[in-house]
């Protein structure tokens, strides 16, 4: 079966499964593009930055739980995907981008829009391919995908000369079956750590799990459920965990680190054991890694060795895919009493366990906290949920309780503004049936808003929360703390969104007060569409608690006023 290179891309696309893309064309890609009228089954999505089709490619594929797919043409087209690429590389999302080159016979000599984008992608890319030749082409298509997959996920990149595209081979997809597929497979539950990791975990008195992204990747929640309640054991969240472990679950702390909750950072500083389940130290996680949990054995249940020992040192590893380590482990793990700590730490949570303002006075103010928590009120916590990067965050984190996985997306390691909106797209195509919500703000919203042409151009229906304070607020509390409120460059002027929003024919609608963030909600829920709702919320308001950056971990930044304390719930 003789095909072009282009039609090889789009035929290896199907075979895979692929059934949405996310991208720009150019001329360098073009040749690809014109075979792809012949792959009417691909969808094609036109985005209007491909900063945003590699972020939807990324909110595709954590949504979905698939590998999300972004294609680009040379030069600038392919640097743009960069920021996007190393967002998926720093949250380990699976996505393969694809990207045309200039011609072979033009390469290094300064061509028009020619950019070296596998050598600027190197560091940030599982794996990267420039492919010249047609006859080439199948097999870096098919190893890229189980790259992406496989282990711990993350994105591949391949670059396609222009001439590779339009030269013609036999294309054979069997022959092209990557050779090379080793797993990382979990030790015999006979291996000596294993053992140690039993009786570290049947004689501890104090201990927590760390519960984190690779939970999710691993499909390992039933077992972290059942590893949780045989033990008896409190497990913390990392952001990128939420959802891996109910919400609503009596064991759940909470989210740890910079942001996290005081009991369950006091908790981990108290532990006498930390079980750290797919998730890997992230200075946000620890803080002072000097004073990080003092009293604690360290097991750490990871896929990637190049985690292990590289921030926090570890009394045990147990290296392999997580669902597989815990299906070792869970046998024999003792199922203990340990009422002493757990009651340890509803002691620690006091009266600041439940952040639910439902019913607080409504003293004229309009908090972020209080249109999170009654969003997740609305939704009954049921929605797909994506921020941006910022306060609002870090407020959604806290306030709406995700019992579901793959319910709560957001860049966690690079922390990217403008995530939200484009990634928020591509789950929205991996779940059509889902209720998906955007909550971002003013600033982060401002770098992709240009998305909501390719949510027009789509007729996709996505409930946008813009949580407005007139800053970029996560920068303006540290000029706060740490500047004595010099805030240089963070006061932000914005757009009328309610008017933005109808020049791309979507509905909106501007909320000030308590009173009318239900309303507002429900409507946006009952609309057929899109709906875009800007909240102005308290411009300095700020998250609490805080850990300074390179602080000790309980050395927490509380809530001054009582006064508002009341209002935000420590």
């Amino acid at each position: 079966m003789k095909k072009s290179g282009g039609e090889i891309i789009w035929e290896c696309l199907k075979r895979e499964g692929v059934k949405h893309i996310f991208g720009y064309p150019g001329g360098a890609i073009l040749p690809a593009y014109d075979a792809l009228c012949k792959y009417p089954e691909i969808h094609h999505v036109l985005v209007r930055h491909e900063q945003g089709a590699a972020h939807m490619a990324d909110g595709y594929a954590r949504a979905g739980g698939g590998v999300g797919v972004a294609i680009a043409t040379s030069g600038p087209g392919a640097t743009n995907l960069v920021t996007g690429i190393a967002t998926a590389m720093m949250d380990s999302s699976p996505i393969v981008c694809i990207t045309g080159q200039v011609g072979s016979k033009l390469i290094g000599y300064d061509a028009f829009q020619e950019t070296d984008i596998t050598g600027i992608t190197l560091p940030i890319t599982k794996h990267n391919y420039l492919v010249t030749r047609a006859e080439d082409l199948a097999a870096a298509m098919r190893e890229a995908f189980w790259l992406a997959k496989s282990g711990r996920p993350g994105p591949v990149l391949i670059d396609v000369t222009k001439d590779a595209q339009q030269a013609s081979c036999e294309f054979d997809w069997d022959g092209a079956e990557p050779r090379h597929r080793n797993r990382c497979l979990a030790a015999s539950s006979a291996a000596p750590q294993y053992g140690d990791a039993l009786g570290l975990i049947n004689c501890a008195k104090r201990p927590v799990i760390l519960a984190g992204h690779g939970i999710l990747l691993s499909d390992a929640m039933r077992e972290v459920c059942a590893l949780a309640e045989r033990a008896h054991i409190p497990v913390a969240m990392t952001l990128l965990g939420i959802g891996s472990f109910p919400a609503s679950h009596p064991l759940n702390l909470g989210m740890m680190g910079m942001h996290g909750e005081a009991w369950v950072n006091t908790a981990i500083q108290e532990a006498d054991l930390l079980l750290a389940l797919g998730m890997r130290f992230d200075d946000r996680v620890t803080g002072n890694l000097k004073t990080y949990a003092p009293m604690a054995k360290k097991i750490h249940v990871e896929i990637d060795q190049a985690e292990v020992n590289k921030n926090v040192k570890i009394d045990v590893a147990l290296i392999g895919d997580l669902r597989e380590v815990l299906c070792e482990l869970l046998p024999r793990v003792d199922s203990g009493n340990r009422e002493p700590w757990l009651s340890r730490i509803q002691e620690l949570k006091g009266d600041s366990a439940v952040r639910d303002i439902q019913n607080l006075p409504d003293d004229g103010h309009l908090y972020a906290a209080h249109v999170v928590n009654d969003l997740w009120r609305e939704t009954g916590g049921d929605a797909v949920v994506v921020t941006d990067v910022g306060q609002h965050q870090m407020w959604e984190a806290q306030y709406y309780k995700h019992d579901k996985p793959r319910t709560l997306i957001t860049s966690g390691g690079l922390g990217t503004m403008g995530f939200a909106l484009p990634a928020a797209i591509g789950a929205k195509f991996a779940r059509p049936d889902a209720e998906v919500w955007v909550v971002a703000g003013d600033g982060g919203f401002q770098m992709t808003m240009a998305e909501l042409a390719t949510i027009s151009q789509e007729k996709l229906e996505i409930k946008v929360a813009i949580i407005n304070n007139g800053y970029l607020g996560m920068v303006r509390q540290w000029q706060e703390f740490f500047y004595e409120r010099r805030y240089k460059a963070t006061p932000l002027y914005s757009p009328d969104f309610v008017r933005l929003a109808e020049a791309f024919d979507l509905h909106g609608v501007a909320v000030q007060k308590r009173a009318e963030v239900v309303p507002a909600i429900r409507e946006a829920r009952e609309h057929r569409g899109t709906y875009v709702i800007n909240f102005c919320v308290e411009q300095e308001d700020s998250v609490f608690p805080m850990v300074p950056a390179g602080a000790d971990l309980h050395a927490m930044i509380r809530r001054p006023s009582p006064l508002v304390e009341t209002a935000q719930d420590l």
